[in-house]
């Protein structure tokens, strides 16, 4: 019988699950910057292998989700999805161990579904001594049925990992066809590129301010032209995404246009504009428009 079903990657902002995620599927499909909370909202990830389909869900990090309406969506996206998957990997730092984390686990106690625990960049750790701590201190909370050492990044572990996974999928027919990555549109993905070029480029400058939306998608038969809108909440913000003379703007652009491309596999006019929507990480309407709201889960 093939085996299919539904893995949630969670953990803390920044601790690589969307590396983790990429890595698996051995192509870029989620965004990632050195940032916290990159991702927005859940994303799906088919990774199928053989007779085995692992139907993996992108999460944003469970954190304290403070005053804004747009971070309290988020861990909602996050811990919602618990309920209704087959396995959660829970993703954790070998050296760093957080109220963050322990809010994780917590949540992933409450689901009472299987879990795995993944101790993620062991490629960092000199002192592989180190490591068994690590492993008894999450093993300790008595959550996990299995506790998996890895590095995403250097892809070491990962096919650990994929087996580990398999054990705990059901017997089920596969949802999506074997050449499927993801359900995400084009459309969708080409807005999360340039999301992560302006987070990339703006450094520390925009935290969480901004949002994009793809006003207008046109395939072509020789290019795919593309109107996006970036919406920040002040006029100072505005002024450094355009950057002096319009050079910041253009160089996100360019960044942009490249991935979109080469995820097209074609030629891309790309158009952007910035816009200001001053509280708009506190608007439910304006949240909902940017995909971001309940309604957008």
């Amino acid at each position: 019988m093939p085996k299919c079903g539904y893995v949630a990657i969670v953990g803390r902002p920044n601790v690589g699950k969307s590396t983790l995620l990429n890595h698996l599927l051995g192509m870029k499909l989620s965004i990632t910057s050195r940032k916290p909370q990159t991702t927005r909202r859940n994303l799906l990830g088919v990774d199928t292998r053989g007779d085995t389909q692992a139907i993996y869900v992108d999460t944003p990090g469970i954190h304290a989700p403070g005053s804004r309406q747009l971070n309290r969506l988020m861990v909602r996206h996050a811990t919602s999805i618990l309920q209704d998957v087959d396995l959660i990997v829970g993703i954790f730092e070998h050296s760093r161990f957080t109220e963050e984390d322990e809010a994780v686990i917590g949540h992933i106690r409450d689901s009472g579904r299987p879990a795995i625990a993944v101790l993620n960049k062991v490629d960092l750790l000199q002192d592989k001594a180190r490591l068994l701590p690590a492993m008894q201190e999450i093993g300790n909370r008595e959550v996990f049925r299995e506790i998996v050492p890895l590095s995403a990044l250097r892809n070491e572990g990962l096919d650990i990992l994929r087996e580990r996974v398999g054990v705990y999928l059901p017997e089920n027919s596969h949802v999506f066809p074997e050449d499927q990555v993801t359900d995400a549109s084009q459309r969708f993905l080409a807005a999360e590129i340039i999301r992560e070029k302006l987070m990339r480029r703006l450094g520390d400058e925009l935290p969480h301010q901004i949002a994009v939306v793809v006003e207008s998608f046109k395939p072509g038969d020789r290019i795919t032209e593309i109107h996006a809108e970036i919406f920040v909440e002040k006029d100072g913000q505005k002024a450094i995404v355009i950057g002096e003379r319009g050079q910041m703007l253009k160089s996100i652009g360019q960044d942009a246009r490249k991935d979109i491309e080469e995820m097209l596999d074609g030629r891309v006019m790309l158009h952007l504009w910035v816009k200001v929507r001053r509280g708009w990480t506190n608007d439910d309407r304006l949240l909902r428009r940017f995909g971001l709201g309940d309604s957008g889960t």
